[in-house]
């Protein structure tokens, strides 16, 4: 495949009102790339498409506030989207939301959740914009998956099931794709600091009192070290070469070969 080109098309990016997402807005409008950012956080949304716009006056940005849980109004999104560009040409599902406990703590409506947006709005996602990106000719879909979605650590099985999911997901549309002329790239950051861990959900039998839940939070904060911005250039970097799969970080590179060595016993 040759190099996808930035400048002139337009990118439909998830979750893009905070994080690798509003980094990667960032990144594709300095690109020349038009814009669709979809977020639930309406007021970040604004924030963010209101900075990019005041930047980058002569690209077409367009907010959609949308909560992806509603996998079933995923279709009429994609509408509302084409109805504002003419063309998508570039396909980001970054989305996502994470879950604290371990299986047994964890209801089934918690990880459901976990799924629903994660995996499920993904897939969603990539069959609402597949026939608009079937139209043109070098087209691409990242689907961004995680660390955990390389290695399974203790407490996680809603996160790591769903990012696992997209991993294989992606795998498959990069082969099923491929003829069609549209790239695939599978996207697994390590510790880049954003608000996954702030904002992740407790799951409903978890017993640990708020101060053990906020320890272990400014624990999880610690390792997440790397720079949005940075980690967007990476994944975009990685775009632009059509590259299968991205390892954002020395840490995903390590824990990659770690897992690759010693798949059943690295923990």
């Amino acid at each position: 495949m040759i190099s996808y080109s930035f400048p002139g098309g337009t990118a439909v990016l998830t979750g893009a009102a905070s994080g690798i997402g509003e980094a990667l807005a960032a990144e594709l409008a300095a690109r020349g790339s038009h814009l669709a950012l979809i977020d639930r956080d309406e007021p970040g949304l604004q924030r963010a498409g209101d900075t990019l716009r005041h930047r980058y006056p002569d690209l077409t940005i367009t907010l959609h506030p949308f909560d992806l849980q509603q996998t079933a109004q995923i279709p009429a999104l994609a509408q509302a989207v084409q109805h504002r560009h003419r063309r998508v040409t570039l396909l980001i599902n970054n989305a996502g939301v994470a879950l604290g406990g371990t299986f047994e703590e964890v209801s089934l409506e918690d990880f459901e959740w976990v799924q629903s947006i994660n995996f499920r709005a993904v897939v969603a996602m990539t069959k609402a914009f597949l026939p608009a990106l079937k139209t043109e000719l070098n087209p691409h879909i990242v689907n961004v998956s995680s660390l955990y979605g390389l290695a399974a650590p203790v407490g996680q099985s809603a996160y790591s099931a769903s990012k696992f999911a997209v991993r294989g997901f992606s795998e498959v549309l990069r082969h099923e794709l491929a003829p069609q002329g549209i790239g695939v790239t599978v996207v697994h950051p390590g510790g880049v600091r954003t608000n996954i861990a702030r904002s992740a959900r407790i799951g409903s039998g978890v017993q640990a009192t708020p101060a053990e839940l906020q320890a272990q939070q400014q624990a999880m904060n610690r390792v997440l070290r790397l720079d949005p911005a940075q980690a967007a250039r990476i994944i975009l970097s990685g775009v632009e070469k059509r590259a299968p799969r991205v390892l954002v970080g020395t840490d995903a590179q390590v824990i990659d070969l770690i897992v690759r060595a010693l798949p059943g016993t690295y923990w």
